[in-house]
Order: structure tokens, then sequence, then C-alpha cells
């Protein structure tokens, strides 16, 4: 599974996948963040009651996206990279601590006119944290 990381650009600190639990081709991709009270983030979000900042949730779900449109829209030619393009629909039901495990559940849905939409969610312990529907972009780098 360690492959599958190494189809995102992002480095530490703001790889914020993990692992691949599991995955389908152009259908899902499930994956885990483990959630440490190390994370950089934490000293100022918020000190003495740390909460991982929402748009964190958001990125570690749209990097999950990522990860499955690599493997399930089509290969990248040199220079190209997928770009977050959009979010509709975003909702937080729970803060996130450090010990939480998060799973990011990501579903391919379809591609058009170079977009590609995904629905995402996060659980912490079986329950939803957060929900959103995420677009990609295909594009090369600027």
């Amino acid at each position: 599974m360690k492959r599958f990381l190494e189809l995102l650009p992002h480095r530490f600190p703001f790889l914020l996948v993990d692992r691949v639990l599991d995955f389908e081709e152009g259908r899902f991709l499930r994956a885990v963040k483990n959630v440490s009270v190390n994370e950089p983030f934490f000293q100022g979000h918020f000190p003495g009651k740390p909460i991982l900042p929402g748009v964190l949730i958001l990125e570690a779900m749209a990097q999950a996206t990522g990860i499955l449109a690599f493997k399930s829209v089509g290969k990248l030619e040199p220079g190209e990279l997928y770009y977050f393009a959009g979010i509709d629909e975003a909702r937080f039901k729970r803060p996130v601590v450090p010990g939480d495990q998060m799973i990011m559940e990501v579903t391919f849905e379809k591609t058009r006119r170079g977009l590609t939409r995904f629905k995402g969610v996060a659980l912490v312990d079986g329950k939803v944290v957060c929900e959103a529907t995420m677009m990609c972009a295909r594009s090369r780098e600027a």
C-alpha cells in the first residue's frame, strides 16, 4: 500500500494520509490518518485544547481523492498534477483530537470536462466527523 502514497506530491508535514486500507479502481478508496499530539499545527490550534483544523480534515480527504484519481482516471503526463478544484456541501459534525484515528472514505462519482468529482466522508470510531463533495482537475504545473 506504500506505493499508493508515492502517487501524492505531498510530503511531511503536509502529507495527511498515513496508509491506504482498501481500494477499488474507479470506485472507492479508504485511508487512515493517525492524529498525533506532535502535529505542528496543534501548537496554535488550540493551546490547551488541540483540535484538528477542519480545513486539514478536508485536505486529508482531498489527498485520498488524489490517490483514487491517480489510480482510476489515467496516468499523468510529465508536468501534470491533480489540483484540488472545488468543494461543496462540506459539513463538520464533531472535532478530531490527538489520539484519534481518522478514516477517510472517498468514492468516485464522475469525470466531466477535465473535472473529477468525489464524495468524501471522514470518520472517527465509526462516527462521521466531516463529509463533503470534492472536485479535482488534471492540469499542468503552474
